[in-house]
């Protein structure tokens, strides 16, 4: 079995494009899998897929299997643009602000950060407000943790190998606090806020689905700190539940209507 000392750099691009073949065809790929038709270590093959994601070649789905990314599929369903999710998303966003009564956010991850790309503003006096094209680390917003529990902790480790992005309000400060709250997060099937964001605001947040089970966004619901009570979470859990399924069943409709 190769190894990464013993591999050339022709060999590593060989056997990175081996991986891009298999994930063309549609060929659902483990790291375990793929080390073994490459014949090299698990440890080789990961760092292989973990270049072909930060290039768009791959994605990884929530039962850590590896799929084509954007950059080579042909399906539409997993390169959704942000004015195809944006325009996808509108009916379950003004779902759920209708059914909580308070400012209702969508978000996409970049990297380490999620940019707020849609929202619908609460009409109370006091009320938080939308931040449609704010960048903010994920790690900080009930919506970015429900986009991080997707990643496996190997690529939660790949994404901040630099360590975590300061912010000023934020209560995770390691790698391991993250991956801690982020197992909560994936039991509950929801991220929660906790003036982590910014001062006087809490929030909750689930992410967004397309057929093929990659998270491509995430809903979340801000409530000023003042009138956010833990029980009440339930019930913005059932609606942010609720304006996701509109969502995956507005983005299986596109793809079915998009040719291959």
């Amino acid at each position: 079995m190769g190894t990464p000392e013993s591999a050339s750099p022709l060999e590593s691009v060989d056997r990175a494009l081996r991986l891009v073949e298999m994930l063309r065809h549609g060929e659902p790929l483990t790291v375990k899998a793929a080390a073994e038709r490459l014949d090299v270590a698990p440890s080789t093959a990961h760092r292989l897929l973990g270049a072909l994601i930060h290039r768009g070649f791959a994605v990884q789905d929530r039962d850590r299997r590896y799929h084509a990314g954007p950059a080579i599929s042909h399906r539409h369903e997993t390169a959704l643009s942000t004015s195809e999710i944006r325009a996808v998303a509108r009916a379950g966003l003004d779902h759920l602000h209708a059914a909580v009564g308070e400012t209702v956010q969508l978000m996409v991850l970049q990297r380490w950060s999620i940019k707020f790309i849609d929202g619908v503003e609460c009409d109370a006096p006091l009320r938080v407000g939308v931040r449609v094209g704010d960048l903010m680390p994920a790690y900080c917003s009930a919506g970015g943790k429900a986009l991080l529990a997707e990643l496996s902790n190997a690529d939660l480790e790949m994404l901040h190998r630099g360590g975590l992005p300061p912010w000023p309000t934020a209560r995770i400060a390691t790698l391991a606090a993250l991956k801690s709250q982020l197992a909560t997060v994936r039991r509950r099937g929801y991220g929660m806020n906790t003036e982590e964001t910014e001062q006087g605001v809490s929030g909750v947040g689930v992410a967004i689905h397309d057929p093929a089970g990659k998270a491509v966004a995430a809903f979340t619901v801000a409530v000023p700190a003042v009138r956010f009570h833990r029980s009440g979470v339930s019930a913005y859990v059932a609606a942010l539940r609720e304006a996701g399924e509109l969502t995956q069943a507005q983005i299986r409709s596109l793809a079915r209507r998009t040719p291959e």
